[in-house]
């Protein structure tokens, strides 16, 4: 994966190590700490596949450029699982687990009209942080954002995006620009983690909690408490270790000879929407965990 330090990414580290451990599996769990970047990431690939695994677990930076990963694996007699983001060709990999990010945006602008409180006739200006223009979690989710805006929030304007390559501190220069540039901005949705937190060390700095809208993706622990105190009003939490989960599991089934007729092809686990209104227990529950 791009980004190791990324609290999701560590969230599915744990899952994959539970499940690993489980299944008398060995798992290597390799990426670079802190780019999210093809250039970065397929060294870390190459490294992982000279030790000639028996199964790669792969959360491509770019659907593109890690394809060319996916076949030298699978020339090699590595299975492939690909897990969150994904490559353009699924066929050569033996199950596809993620999120549903479509809906994720979606939720994210019904959290976004709520917020800033949206009436027919009104006239609105949001923003969008996300970490990469090619990471296919970003794009389907801006797609679901975008899709809801123009069926139920026509008075809602998205007047820009920016890319922050997965670092928060320049998620916050980004947001810093545009509280500049737009005076009267009314939401912004961080579509993951890290443009969650420089987002909201922003409005926290520039005294703008709960006069900015901010909508949130991955339940960071630290995101998760600021639910509490009004800078998020909501974040959509994804089940990371689950996905991890599910895709150690269907290795483990095919090499070990198992039933290999009950790995789907594609799994997408559902979202949940936290808020001032999620009760302690659910809160807890959906925390990313390292």
């Amino acid at each position: 994966m791009g980004a190791e330090s990324d609290p999701f990414f560590q969230a599915m580290k744990v899952g994959a190590q539970d499940e690993a451990t489980k299944l008398g599996a060995e798992l290597i769990w390799q990426g670079d700490p802190k780019e999210y970047s093809p250039a970065t990431q397929i060294p870390v690939v190459d490294q992982v596949l000279a030790q000639k695994p028996d199964g790669l677990v792969l959360i491509p930076t770019d659907p593109d450029a890690l394809q060319p990963s996916v076949t030298k694996a699978v020339d090699a007699g590595v299975i492939v699982a690909n897990v969150d983001t994904r490559v353009t060709d699924l066929s050569k990999v033996l199950t596809f687990i993620t999120g549903d990010n479509a809906d994720g945006g979606a939720k994210a602008a019904e959290a976004i009209a709520g917020a800033i409180g949206y009436a027919e006739g009104g006239k609105y200006k949001v923003v969008v942080g996300l970490t990469s223009e090619t990471a296919t979690t970003n794009v389907a989710r801006l797609e679901g954002f975008k899709a809801a805006v123009a069926a139920k929030f026509p008075g809602i304007e998205i007047v820009d995006v920016a890319y922050s390559q997965s670092k928060p501190e320049v998620a916050n220069t980004n947001v810093n620009n545009w509280l500049t540039k737009y005076p009267d901005l009314n939401g912004i949705f961080a579509i993951d983690g890290t443009n969650g937190q420089g987002a909201a060390a922003a409005l926290q700095a520039k005294g703008l909690t709960g006069k900015v809208a901010l909508v949130g993706y991955d339940a960071y622990p630290d995101n998760v408490g600021l639910i509490k105190t009004g800078v998020f009003t909501a974040l959509i939490a994804q089940d990371p270790a689950t996905e991890a989960r599910q895709a150690i599991d269907s290795l483990c089934t095919k090499l070990g000879g198992g039933d290999a007729a009950g790995i789907k092809a594609e799994v997408v686990i559902p979202n949940v929407v936290l808020d001032k209104n999620t009760t302690e227990a659910d809160l807890k529950k959906y925390t990313y965990v390292a």
